[in-house]
Order: C-alpha cells, then structure tokens, then sequence
C-alpha cells in the first residue's frame, strides 16, 4: 500500500492512463477484428475498407506508447498481404 502522498498520487495516476490505455488497446483491437472478419468472409471490397481504416489506428497506437513501432508495422505488413492476395 502507498504510504506517501506522491506515492498515492502515482497509484492514482497509474489507474488513470490505465483505463485509457485499455481503451486505446480496446479500440485498436476492434479494427482488427473489423479486417479479420472481412477476410475470413472472403469480401475483397469490405476488407480493403476495413484495412483503410483499421491502418491509421494501428499506427495511432505506436505514438500513444501502446505498441512498438516494429510490431505495428508487421502487423500492417502482413494485414496488407493478406488482403491484397484476395483482391488478386
């Protein structure tokens, strides 16, 4: 248990960015699952939007700390390929 006030403030503080990490994550994850859907359809169109928009969250997620750079660019490295070869 904190025990000073700046010890108590940081709890606080923690809990804060916390909820909004989760949410950021939260939201970032249903992108995700918004172009996984498409895919697992087989509906080219609906993927490719899905891709659109779920591009730009993923990368959000970079310079709000909630993923490294790296990841998220493997991510939309293959994202792409994936939906690139069911438009093909």
């Amino acid at each position: 248990m904190a025990n000073t006030p700046s010890a108590k403030k940081a709890v606080r503080k923690i809990a804060r960015r916390t909820e909004v990490n989760r949410n950021r994550r939260s939201r970032m994850r249903t992108y995700l699952r918004k172009v996984e859907d498409a895919l697992a359809t087989g509906n080219a169109t609906a993927a490719t939007e899905a891709f659109k928009a779920a591009e730009p969250e993923i990368m959000r997620a970079v310079t709000k700390g909630i993923l490294h750079k790296n990841t998220a660019s493997r991510k939309v490295s293959r994202l792409a390929s994936r939906v690139r070869k069911l438009s093909a």
